[in-house]
């Protein structure tokens, strides 16, 4: 499903602060596998899922998905197949919209879309339904901007964002880090 071929990454190239992050790392992931990335801070983990997603470009190396090499798509490309928690809560949503236009909006990625025609009435009850999966009462919140919610609604929000599409790979970066202990074992039973 996911292979990592002979990725490079340094910061800083030929500075006093050069940061080798990868030297020619490789990674398989197999369909339906649940995989793990230990280190300390500052190992690379984050580094690693920006370069998956496509914020960072390795110096060399590929990325393929599902047979695909996906190193020539763009951020916004990849997100057609990759879904992605990060550990601030707030990064996965848009906290100046309201619960049901992030949603909206989640829906619709990778689509041509107005923004005029972002919200259908039609699908409301079926996002209440995802929402009220969560058991935080966000599904009798829909009007509610993101801004107003905790830490622990947003991480569950953009989770349930992050897998509304079905990806074909789903990308979680330390995402109960920031939770409270409730909140968090809330998450990790919905993404397991």
């Amino acid at each position: 499903m996911l292979e990592i071929k002979n990725i490079s990454k340094c910061f800083n190239t030929g500075t006093e602060n050069e940061a080798i992050i990868f030297n020619n790392f490789n990674l398989h992931v197999n369909k339906g596998e649940c995989t793990g990335i230990l280190g300390a801070n500052g190992c690379g983990k984050s580094t690693l899922f920006n370069i998956i997603s496509g914020v960072l470009t390795p110096e060399k190396g590929e990325i393929i998905l599902n047979g695909k090499n996906i190193n020539k798509l763009k951020e916004n490309e990849r997100a057609r197949y990759i879904g992605r928690v990060h550990q601030n809560p707030s990064m996965g949503v848009s906290p100046s919209l309201t619960i049901l236009e992030n949603i909206s909006l989640s829906n619709k990625k990778c689509q041509r879309f107005t923004l005029r025609r972002l919200i259908k009435k039609s699908r409301t009850e079926q996002y209440r339904e995802l929402l009220s999966s969560l058991d935080l009462g966000l599904e009798n919140k829909l009007d509610t901007e993101v801004k107003f919610l905790s830490g622990g609604q947003r991480q569950s929000l953009s989770l349930l964002m992050a897998t509304l599409n079905n990806p074909e790979l789903l990308l979680l970066d330390e995402h109960t880090a920031a939770l409270d202990p409730k909140t968090s074992r809330l998450v990790m039973e919905k993404t397991q």
